[in-house]
């Protein structure tokens, strides 16, 4: 999980507006350009659905790998987790190396082969084939509803920066976004994506390590900033773990059992392992061996990213102690602007400008690309309009895509009315991903959860975690210190009910005969081989080249965050 909550309210100060030029507009507009270019290329190669929603299963590791990485760094996150940083410290680590990098390599080594080799154009047809119709559609629903959601928090973060930054009123930036994203994606479909993707992160970094070079330097490199930082808020906030002992309070709301199974199991591998707009991009691979590496190459640069967002956080607190206050005029939003306006020349600013537009387009076109593909074959195809050719499926999935777009920039204008979209982001993933977890996590292992198992955990789940947050924290009946802390308690809470929901009706029902289960539960037999389907020859603890991608990942995940 990438998101933060509990951050102050996301609008930016007035004073920010950037001093860009026609150097700076020029940059921007032959990104545009290029973005549509690949678009326009990318159309040649869509012939079919399967084309046009999975990149026909062809595109070799590093692409979907970089794309991976990209379709999560949203600029939602790049402000947020610097915003986090400038509040919290060093605690922002935590999303990366305890809520990230170990379920990224679960999904590559241990749950690709069962997406990959059931063949599943999406997570929730998947569910189809454990459980039942029931539990495919409500998957469905909840997911496509959630996709759109999500795209519109991007549209409307990225709103409110550029009007804060350029002075493009709210309206047209959600128009023009919502336009680029729409005229590439309806093009060339998921490769289209996926290629804009790859350049995207690019920019990216191409944005943040100046403004992290720049900021560092102009602190007295990191010596320096743990100095001030030290004296300003003391030595909790440039360590790790520093204050999360049970019983202990910190400005996070949350110790060390909360952070470990709330964020870095519960929350965590919610959306790793199941958020499709993440695993769709390993299903677009060429091959088994391509879709378990592609969440594996993009952890290595999730690794060191989180630096590039967290130390401009630290820079601005160092630099502006009082950021967040009242009366300071900064929010601690504005890190990442404020830092621009103060380093960066025209030319630079320009390619940071771009950076941030590149992130935005990159976290909502994940989602519009994820909510086509999953309203066209999980709703459409298989409830509304079944057994139509394939050229039919292709031309509703580019008129659905001009649908979610237009939905997006309604859902937009409707995350306005929240103050804080950082929470209302992870407050919707403890909602939708965690109960789909619960529902992959006991029919991959436990052969005895019965078709009708999956649809009542999935409703248990989100009916528990939204209990949780709406009644229990919102009405005080169980004080919990911060939005933080609720939405990691509202993800244990729909977890445990999920589970023990889907244990309880499984006793009771029947369970799916045995030969419907070969290839989708561990330890089963794929259809038409001779071997289990994880556990075999092919298996991959057996494969030592992923399970070396796999333990340098863990290593450096787990050494480093101890260490600060």
């Amino acid at each position: 999980m990438q998101t933060p909550t509990d951050l102050a309210p996301v609008h930016l100060a007035a004073g920010l507006r950037l001093p860009t030029n026609g150097l700076d507009y020029t940059i921007l507009g032959i990104y545009f350009a290029v973005v549509l270019g690949i678009g326009f290329a990318a159309r040649r190669s869509v012939k079919t659905s399967l084309d046009f929603f999975l990149s026909g299963r062809s595109l070799p590791a590093w692409i979907t790998g970089l794309a991976f990485i990209s379709a999560n760094l949203a600029a939602t996150e790049i402000l947020g987790m610097a915003a986090n940083s400038a509040q919290y410290g060093a605690y922002t680590v935590h999303w990366y190396w305890v809520g990230a990098i170990p379920a990224m390599v679960f999904l590559g080594l241990v749950m690709m082969p069962f997406y990959y080799g059931s063949k599943v154009r999406s997570v929730p047809e998947f569910l189809l084939l454990r459980f039942d119709r029931s539990a495919h559609l409500l998957s469905s629903i909840l997911f496509a509803f959630a996709a759109v959601l999500i795209a519109g928090v991007n549209l409307y973060a990225l709103a409110i920066v550029v009007q804060a930054l350029l002075g493009w009123p709210q309206w047209v930036a959600i128009v023009v976004a919502g336009f680029f994203v729409l005229a590439y994606i309806t093009l060339g479909g998921l490769s289209s994506a996926i290629y804009n993707e790859v350049l995207q992160f690019f920019v990216i970094l191409a944005a943040l390590i100046p403004i992290t070079v720049l900021g560092l330097k102009k602190v007295g490199g990191w010596g320096g900033l743990t100095d001030k930082l030290t004296a300003a808020h003391g030595h909790d906030f440039t360590t790790a773990w520093g204050g999360t002992g049970i019983g202990h309070t910190n400005p996070l709301g949350a110790n060390w059992l909360t952070i470990v199974l709330g964020l870095g199991f519960v929350l965590s591998f919610g959306y790793w392992t199941t958020n499709f707009a993440e695993v769709q991009r390993a299903l677009s691979a060429k091959n088994l061996s391509a879709a378990q590496r592609t969440p594996l190459i993009a952890a290595y640069p999730k690794i060191f990213i989180v630096f590039l967002v967290m130390i401009p956080g630290l820079v601005a607190a160092a630099l502006v102690p009082t950021i967040g206050h009242p009366g300071s005029g900064l929010q601690y939003n504005d890190a990442i602007p404020y830092l621009m306006q103060e380093l960066l020349p025209n030319g630079v600013l320009g390619i940071a400008v771009t950076g941030l537009l590149a992130a935005f387009m990159a976290g909502m076109a994940a989602n519009v690309s994820s909510f086509n593909t999953v309203f066209t074959n999980d709703v459409w195809a298989k409830y509304v309009v079944r057994n139509r050719e394939d050229a039919y499926y292709v031309r509703f999935g580019r008129l659905i895509t001009a649908i979610g777009v237009l939905a997006s920039i309604g859902t937009a204008f409707l995350a306005s009315s929240f103050s804080n979209i950082m929470s209302y982001l992870q407050t919707l993933f403890s909602f939708f991903n965690v109960p789909m977890f619960v529902a992959f996590i006991v029919g991959m292992f436990w052969k005895r959860a019965s078709a009708k198992s999956g649809f009542w955990g999935l409703l248990a789940g989100t009916t528990a975690a939204m209990v949780n947050y709406f009644v229990i924290y919102k009405h005080g009946i169980i004080h919990i210190p911060t939005d933080q802390g609720a939405n990691f308690v509202s993800a244990i809470a729909g977890f445990v009910a999920g589970a023990v929901v889907m244990v309880a009706v499984s006793l009771f029902t029947t369970p799916k005969p045995e030969e419907d289960l070969q290839g989708l539960v561990y330890g089963t037999r794929s259809p038409g081989t001779a071997e289990p389907a994880a556990v075999g020859d092919d298996a991959w603890y057996r494969k030592p080249a992923l399970l070396g991608w796999g333990a340098v990942v863990l290593a450096a995940a787990c050494y480093i965050p101890f260490s600060l």
